[in-house]
């Protein structure tokens, strides 16, 4: 069965029903009563539901208490994805799974067998509270705050970009303590609920060929992350040394570098203003955007297991070698042709948003209200759901651009996803053999 379909209609009304709840009178400060901002209130709750945490509001300030408890209940469903919140709401009522849901969350999750799949499910659920509440915890030694902490806890995790601040983390760039817990909350949440469900239940002293070892999944994704962060790292401390970090202290240098590596792939925080950053910064946001997190996380973008694939194969091929190999394991063939059109797919929406923008905002592109590299930055963080943005670019947006946004920022939730399972459902088999022919090409 084909559940491509209702995914997408579940997430559309998920959205819907958050459209409605913001906009409702007891959502939104200063409303008198009244319902309203309706746009406002869509591109919200599609921001929060994709959790991308572009924003053409203050949230601190344009929603109540309740309207912002909605907004962190739409950002939890989105991150943890209406397959995962389904099955866990089936099996807490005690109800079996169908072997096609069973089977459709493997996909989504690269679980290879379907036993124990009800103990992930709520396992994932599980730490995921508990991973917030801790980290509620350790950022309510900053901010004093009950309510603060539990918010920024999981905007953090979720990496989501919503602030109750209009400089994101900016004010909180003189505490590095909150800054570092921000910084591993977001890293947790983009490596993905597999990679932590391996990483708690492995051991090492059993036989590596036997249960509960380090999957490849688990040691790509971490190898990565740490190359990425590391290459993040110290080309944002060379190209911004002697600029937004010339008058920091050493310690704030550092942990500024640190998370602005961070942010780029997963989140849409930022300590220090993108606009304010160097024209080199900003092109390795665009880069490290476009890779995102790992499968499995709140991260969208092309994924770094893809990235590994695609990277590993490129090796291959200018060693004339005929396999994908990863650290002694062979990638399957359908793994590599599933790298290469997730990459192409994304290609075709980061070019087709942008396009899209060139018409819709061709009159501020030539009074100069926005700018050309602004709009393809917007167009690769909303198809990544990073939540980035240069200046107020989103906000200055004309009714047909916001509207774009928002579809990019659904197909960005649903792509990669979309076409794996595309992939994967629809197998043809092929009962006559066509004779091959040399192609030129390159």
């Amino acid at each position: 069965m084909n559940r491509r379909p209702s995914i997408a209609f579940g997430f559309l009304a998920l959205i819907a029903i958050g459209a409605v709840l913001l906009a409702s009178p007891w959502a939104r400060a200063g409303s008198n009563g009244q319902w309203g901002d309706w746009l406002k209130s869509l591109f919200t709750a599609c921001s929060a539901v994709c959790v991308t945490g572009l924003s053409i509001v203050d949230v601190g300030t344009h929603l109540t208490f309740w309207g912002q408890v909605v907004l962190l209940v739409l950002v939890e469903i989105g991150c943890l994805g209406l397959m995962t919140c389904g099955t866990f709401l089936l099996v807490a009522v005690g109800r079996r799974l169908s072997l096609s849901h069973e089977f459709s969350l493997m996909n989504a999750y690269g679980v290879a067998q379907v036993k124990g799949l009800k103990g992930l499910i709520c396992w994932i659920v599980g730490s995921m509270l508990t991973i917030e509440a801790l980290g509620a915890v350790a950022l309510y030694v900053h901010l004093g705050d009950v309510y603060q902490s539990i918010f920024y806890s999981i905007m953090g995790f979720c990496n989501a970009g919503f602030g109750l601040r209009p400089d994101s983390l900016a004010s909180f760039s003189d505490s590095p303590s909150f800054v570092l817990v921000m910084a591993f909350e977001t890293i947790l949440g983009g490596i993905g609920f597999l990679v932590i469900y391996n990483l708690c239940t492995c051991r090492l002293l059993r036989p590596s060929g036997g249960r509960g070892r380090l999957t490849l999944h688990t040691r790509v994704v971490l190898r990565f992350t740490l190359y990425l962060l590391a290459a993040a790292f110290v080309l944002f401390l060379a190209s911004e040394w002697n600029g937004v970090l010339k008058d920091m202290p050493p310690v704030k240098r550092a942990v500024t570098a640190f998370y602005q590596a961070v942010t780029p792939r997963t989140c849409g925080f930022c300590v220090v203003p993108t606009e304010d950053l160097n024209p080199l910064t900003r092109f390795s946001y665009i880069f490290l955007m476009f890779i995102g997190g790992a499968p499995g996380s709140a991260a969208a973008g092309m994924k770094i297991t893809t990235f590994a694939v695609l990277l590993y194969t490129w090796v291959a091929m200018c060693r004339g070698e005929n396999e994908t190999v990863i650290s002694k394991r062979v990638v399957p063939m359908d793994i590599v042709r599933e790298s290469i059109v997730i990459l192409m797919a994304l290609i075709v929406f980061v070019a087709m948003v942008f396009g899209i923008f060139l018409v819709t905002e061709a009159e501020a592109l030539r009074s100069g209200a926005v700018a050309l590299d602004a709009l393809f930055f917007e167009a690769v963080s909303a198809i990544t759901t990073t939540g980035l943005s240069v200046g107020s670019t989103t906000a200055d947006l004309s009714l047909a651009g916001k509207c774009v946004l928002m579809i990019a920022m659904f197909i960005g939730r649903l792509g990669a996803l979309t076409v794996v399972l595309m992939i994967g459902d629809r197998e043809s088999v092929h009962h006559i053999r066509y004779p091959s022919e040399e192609l030129v090409v390159g």
